[in-house]
């Protein structure tokens, strides 16, 4: 009876979700896709020295679709290749017209990686915008380097070579981010927002950060630290010695139009970037 009672509500969230597919599929040739910019700053002197790409989803009917119900769905049935090069050849296509010391974080699926032809597709989107490969940077996480981990290493360490800069994302959360770090030398590795988001109610998350710290000067990688909301966690941060953050104390993701890097937004100066 348990399972007959069920079955209906089965039967709808699998309707919705066969008609999330057919929509993304569509969305992709109606261009439906925005991106919008976080910054990111230096936790010391308050400089905007990059800002990350992030990808919403115009839906004409759903409105703002957020990337963690979409992304999932688009990498399910192979959506995210094409997507992934929109995004990235449209972020450096924005980010040509910023400072030049302002670097754009684009993030990488490891569909992207085992798709293959992703080290041709970020060539052609630098060689296409002008942007010099020293202003890109490549966030992965642990799932690229868990899938043809030897291959996969091999094209970063060609994007290396071009001049790219290549960032771990959600440090901690995985298994083996630490053997990763012997395996490549990352040039950042990014604090995950689930640490940084109880820095100010339990210790063991203020070791860690200092810890993951400590870890990228003797490594000498960076460290950013994502999702920072409050004045408490930034204090905390800086006294662990982060040397960027990210988040809505300083910045909401905006479009490229509207992005700022005035340093009257930065944090040694205290304020909010609306």
């Amino acid at each position: 009876m348990r399972t007959g009672c069920l079955q209906p509500r089965w039967n709808a969230e699998a309707r919705s979700r066969h008609s999330l597919q057919n929509d993304l599929r569509a969305s992709i040739g109606r261009d439906e896709f925005e991106i919008l910019y976080q910054t990111a700053f230096d936790a010391t002197t308050g400089q905007a020295l990059g800002a990350e790409a992030l990808v919403r989803w115009c839906h004409p009917v759903r409105g703002t679709v957020e990337p963690d119900q979409f992304i999932p769905i688009a990498e399910e049935i192979g959506l995210i290749v094409p997507l992934g090069e929109r995004v990235l050849r449209r972020a450096c296509m924005d980010a040509i017209t910023w400072p030049p010391h302002v670097k754009v974080a684009v993030n990488l699926s490891a569909l992207q990686f085992r798709a293959g032809k992703l080290l041709e597709t970020v060539s052609s989107a630098l060689a296409d915008s002008g942007l010099a490969p020293g202003r890109l940077e490549l966030e992965i996480t642990e799932s690229v380097l868990l899938q043809k981990n030897a291959d996969n290493l091999e094209m970063l360490h060609e994007f290396k070579n071009l001049g790219i800069s290549i960032v771990l994302d959600d440090f901690g959360t995985g298994y083996s981010s630490l053997s990763y770090l012997r395996s490549f030398p990352f040039d950042k590795i990014k604090i995950d927002k689930s640490f940084v988001s109880e820095l100010t109610e339990r210790a063991e998350c203020v070791a860690i950060v200092d810890a993951v710290t400590a870890l990228g000067r003797g490594l000498n990688i960076l460290t950013t630290a994502e999702g920072v909301e409050t004045e408490e966690q930034f204090s905390l941060l800086r006294a662990s010695g982060v040397d960027q953050v990210q988040g809505f104390l300083f910045s909401h993701p905006c479009t490229a139009s509207e992005i700022e890097f005035d340093l009257a937004a930065a944090p040694a100066k205290g304020g909010k970037a609306a």
